[in-house]
This record gives structure tokens, C-alpha cells and sequence, in this order.
């Protein structure tokens, strides 16, 4: 389905820092003008940021609902029910809702809305705030391929975007968590090479670096991350003595109970 994104509006309840990842996404894919998205939160503390970018700004929810045909829900999950309360009666069947409070499924959103409104589930993560996320969406009972396209299209320019049914709760635990595990794994190795007489400084922008370059090697490749790792390896070399300590440290497994237990989390909270 063709959309003419130029004719879209766009609103925002909530301005955290996903909001303004997301929103700073869709305006520099130069498809939507800032006149046309609109942001709201109960304070001026991060409204700021979004004033910048030419967006406009107020503390009425309502106002943001009115105004926007696509609308994103970007507050505390806990908040979600009187947010959803206090908007409800000024949502129409042609909003398009976003949601990307996580935990909250799609049946809780459904359930919280006026019969018929279409609704999507977003689970971006942090690394969308320099456009290069990690998104994955899925469809609600009433939005349709189209709705699904024109959520792609706006959010072309925030990183990689798919579509999954049922898997949700799996990518946050492997990305909307994965990246805080990322974190640690290049603290730890910056601290590794402290330890063996590198500045401090140093080894923590060359432990970013080669982060970010292994990242763009292995998307750009195509290659499985094991093929990509034999080919760092040379027999009885300095790279297979550091996997080796690695799996004696219990790494791999370590990395797999940590997707499996933000897993299980963001499940618990979806019961909730």
C-alpha cells in the first residue's frame, strides 16, 4: 500500500529517550516534516530536546491524540492504563496505536481501547537513539499489511526493522536487554586490558571500536558469527588462548541464561 508519509501525523505520548530516538529516526528520513509530530509529557525536563528538532510540544494528552493519525506510546508500562483511560474517548478507528511500553501485550492494549482501533506492539532498543536499532513490531487483531508497511516506512531510518508474531518478549531478551550484556562484555575487556598496563582512556575507546566494527562485520557479511570467529583464529595464536579462557569462564553459557532470563521477565510482566 502506497503511503504519502508528507501528509502524516505523527504524535507522541511520553519524551524519554526512546521517544526521542524514534522521533529523531523519523525526521531524518526526511518523509515527515517536525510540524507534523507533536510530543507530550507532564514536565518541561525532556521536552526540550524535542523543541530542538523543530517538533512541537504541550503537557495535554488529548491535544497529542487529536492531532495524529499515528500515535506512540512511549511511557512506563505502569502507566499505561490511565494513559489509555484519559485519552480513550478522543481515540477514532483511524489512529494507528504504537506501543512501546514493554511488557504490555497486544491483548492488554486491545482490551484497554475502544473496540476496532488498530494497534501495534514496538520493542525497539537504546542504540535507536543514533539510528541503528534493533526493532521488531507485530500486528494486533485490526491492523492490517498496510498498517504494518506505514510503521516500517516511518521507521526506516532507526535501524533494522521486522516483524514478528509471538517472539517479542524473545527480543528483549536478546536485544532491548542484549545491549546492557554488550556493555559489559567491553567494560570487562577495557578492565582486561588496564589490568595489563593500557590507560584507561584508551582501552575503553578501542573496546567501543571493536565493538561497533565486529557489529557492522557481522551484519554486513552475512556470515555466521562462528564462521567470523574461526577466521580471527590462527593455530596455537593469541586469539584462541582468549576464547579459550572465555569458555572456561563459562561465556557462552552465560550469554544464553542471560536471553533466557530477560526472556522469562518480560513474560512476567506481560502477565501481569
Amino acid at each position: 500500500m502506497e503511503q504519502d508519509l508528507g501528509e502524516i501525523k505523527v504524535g507522541f505520548i511520553g519524551a524519554g529517550k526512546m521517544a526521542h530516538g524514534i522521533a529523531q529516526g523519523i525526521l531524518l528520513s526526511g518523509k515527515v516534516c517536525p510540524g507534523n509530530v507533536m510530543v507530550s509529557a507532564p514536565s518541561l525536563n525532556n521536552l526540550g530536546k524535542f523543541k530542538d528538532c523543530g517538533v512541537r510540544t504541550t503537557h495535554c494528552n488529548t491535544e497529542v491524540v487529536r492531532v495524529s493519525r499515528v500515535l506512540f506510546l512511549a511511557v512506563k508500562p505502569h502507566i499505561i492504563p490511565s494513559v489509555l483511560q484519559e485519552v480513550s474517548a478522543v481515540i477514532t478507528l483511524q489512529h494507528i496505536i504504537v506501543s512501546v511500553a514493554a511488557g504490555v501485550t497486544v491483548a492488554t492494549l486491545e482490551r484497554l481501547l475502544p473496540t476496532g482501533v488498530m494497534v501495534l506492539r514496538l520493542m525497539p532498543n537504546l542504540p535507536c537513539v543514533v539510528q541503528e536499532g534493533a526493532l521488531l513490531f507485530c500486528r494486533g487483531s485490526q491492523a492490517r499489511p498496510g498498517e504494518a508497511g506505514l510503521l516500517r516506512e516511518l521507521l526506516s531510518s532507526c535501524g533494522l526493522v521486522e516483524e514478528g508474531r509471538g517472539v517479542i518478549d524473545i527480543h528483549t531478551g536478546l536485544s532491548g536487554s542484549g545491549v546492557a550484556y554488550v556493555y559489559m562484555l567491553a567494560e570487562a575487556m577495557a578492565e582486561g586490558a588496564v589490568k595489563m598496563g593500557m590507560p584507561s582512556a584508551l582501552a575503553n575507546r578501542i573496546a567501543a571500536q571493536t565493538v561497533l566494527g565486529a557489529g557492522r562485520l557481522l551484519r554486513d557479511s552475512g556470515q555466521h558469527p562462528a564462521q567470523l570467529r574461526t577466521d580471527v583464529c590462527t593455530p596455537g595464536g593469541t586469539t584462541i588462548f582468549g576464547l579459550h579462557a572465555l569458555e572456561r569462564g563459562g561465556l557462552r553459557a552465560a550469554a544464553m541464561g542471560a536471553v533466557e532470563a530477560a526472556t522469562e521477565r518480560a513474560r512476567e510482566l506481560g502477565g501481569k
